[in-house]
């Protein structure tokens, strides 16, 4: 998969460096997958749940939320956002 765009990981590591561990860790994975659905991905991270059209990943125990939209066909990873799980909770993101 092409993940875009590994800047916004690197800005949270900046603000959250606990994060970057397991961000890092899930950026190397992405990269080397062939995920063709959701299912492909709960393989990988089982925990991992589609909301509306964005895929959300927990991180580092549920810590923190990666947010991304995966275009299956072409092999790509959008990030949107991470958060904090406080944050995610508030839902501003949806919008």
């Amino acid at each position: 998969m092409h993940v875009i765009s590994r800047k916004t990981l690197r800005e949270f590591e900046g603000q959250h460096p606990d994060a970057g561990g397991p961000l890092g860790s899930w950026y190397r994975i992405a990269r080397k997958a062939e995920w063709k659905n959701l299912a492909g991905v709960r393989k990988t991270y089982p925990h991992a749940d589609l909301v509306g059209r964005y895929t959300v990943f927990n991180i580092k125990g549920n810590a923190y939320r990666l947010i991304v939209k995966i275009e299956y066909e072409f092999g790509l990873i959008f990030i949107k956002r991470v958060l904090t799980h406080a944050e995610y909770d508030k839902g501003a993101w949806k919008k």
